[in-house]
């Protein structure tokens, strides 16, 4: 009786189920419960947003190349392998390399117009706004898109200079945009045309010299920040003194 009593708990009655049986029910109930919606299809790209598409990894390809091989080593063959796009392509939609080019030099300016645009013009302190100016301005100098504007625009002075038409130099072009974007931000706070376009001179010759230290010197170059806090301070007086009232 004592054996069998002791027995009896491992005894399983007929039609019981074994306990190692239970997870495989547990399993089944999580799968009876799991919710799987059917996936929508992919919406098929129009003929503009395919085009708009194409025509941005061109250009894009066009900013790596350069930043990361030079421009020289910026073949046709090199943009075509980047981007994925033949030469036909390219030929399509930008007319070949000078439109190519071009382009480049378009979408670089008008990505740092658009963000000095950001900055509010009115009810906004004059040294909070040459701050921005500076921080601002900084990000497109430091970037990929100014290094590969500057070595396209050398190409074009060399050219220029050598040619021909009497056309307006993309470097007139580029410094009549810069005008009309500093013109915008700082109106109110510069009465003298002449010392306006000396302030916005020594503004980008300050920013380009720090541009290409970065470039000799990489991530690691020093005094920049020193360098962009005294172009900050230096801005703020100036645009200060012509901000206020002169004698009559």
């Amino acid at each position: 009786m004592a054996g069998r009593a002791q027995q009896s708990p491992l005894r399983c009655s007929p039609g019981c189920a074994p306990s190692r049986k239970r997870p495989a029910s547990r399993i089944g109930v999580a799968d009876a419960t799991r919710l799987e919606l059917p996936q929508q299809p992919r919406a098929r790209r129009t003929h503009a947003q395919r085009t708009a598409e194409t025509r941005a990894k061109i250009p894009a390809a066009v900013v790596d190349s350069i930043a990361q091989v030079g421009y020289q080593a910026t073949t046709a063959a090199e943009i075509t392998r980047r981007s994925g796009v033949t030469w036909g392509a390219v030929q399509h939609h930008f007319g070949g390399k000078d439109g190519m080019l071009t382009a480049v030099l378009e979408d670089s300016f008008n990505r740092f117009a658009a963000r000095i645009e950001e900055i509010p013009s009115e009810d906004v302190a004059i040294d909070e706004r040459a701050r921005l100016f500076v921080e601002r301005a900084w990000e497109h100098f430091s970037s990929d898109h100014y290094r590969a504007t500057f070595e396209i625009l050398l190409c074009y002075m060399r050219r220029e200079h050598t040619a021909a038409d009497g056309g307006a130099s993309w470097q007139a072009r580029m410094t009549q945009a810069w005008d009309s974007v500093w013109s915008q931000l700082f109106a109110a706070a510069t009465t003298s045309r002449r010392r306006s376009l000396m302030l916005q001179h020594y503004t980008v010759s300050v920013l380009s010299g720090l541009a290409s230290t970065l470039t000799l010197e990489g991530e690691g170059a020093a005094l920049v920040e020193s360098e962009l806090e005294l172009l900050t301070r230096t801005l703020q007086a100036e645009l200060a003194m012509d901000q206020a009232p002169r004698p009559s």
